[in-house]
């Protein structure tokens, strides 16, 4: 299975998420994304072509990350595994440093296609103690199922969540076989 996995605001390509698909021996598409010099339009525009362009199967999202993969999962119509989702980044990013009020303003418009999401693909992994995004209230609401899993004492960062241990207990319920 192929995964495009996408990292959070000022995080690298290889994160946490990315070490943990390696070591349940996932094949992995990463990219390194300036969030501060790329339009949000223009990210989209290049993580969707991504997932086609190398057959991904499944979309893994840490973060500010996670609001671009459940986007890509709405489009592409696939399995989703959100960590500590950003799924507010108009309300957030401005508080981490982020300057671009015209980014705002198109997170604002790309905020409207979780509309199309499709809550049977989504798998939710947020840290009980996340000190970063303070919507998963939020997230609970719109991606809770059997698959969204409170780690009680994780923070934001996805090295403070046992994430191997998670891909690996969850395969078949984060990405499921197809018959």
């Amino acid at each position: 299975m192929k995964i495009l996995n996408i990292h959070g605001y000022q995080g690298n390509a290889a994160n946490s998420a990315y070490q943990a698909l390696r070591e349940n021996d996932f094949k992995i598409v990463a990219m390194q994304i300036d969030y501060d010099r790329t339009s949000p339009e223009e990210i989209m525009h290049t993580l969707k072509s991504q997932f086609s362009n190398n057959f991904c199967d499944a979309v893994v999202g840490t973060s500010l990350g996670g609001f671009f993969a459940a986007l890509v999962s709405a489009k592409c119509e696939c399995p989703c595994v959100l960590i500590n989702p950003c799924l507010m980044p108009f309300m957030t990013l401005p508080r981490l440093g982020y300057k671009n009020d015209d980014g705002v303003i198109e997170y604002m418009r790309l905020f409207s296609g979780l509309a199309d999401a499709d809550n049977s693909r989504f798998s939710t992994v947020v840290g009980g103690k996340d000190e970063v995004v303070d919507t998963h209230d939020f997230t609970r609401r719109l991606f809770q199922n059997e698959r969204y899993i409170v780690v009680p004492d994780g923070m934001h960062s996805g090295s403070t969540l046992p994430l191997t241990d998670i891909f690996r207990d969850h395969i078949e319920d984060f990405f499921p076989k197809e018959n």
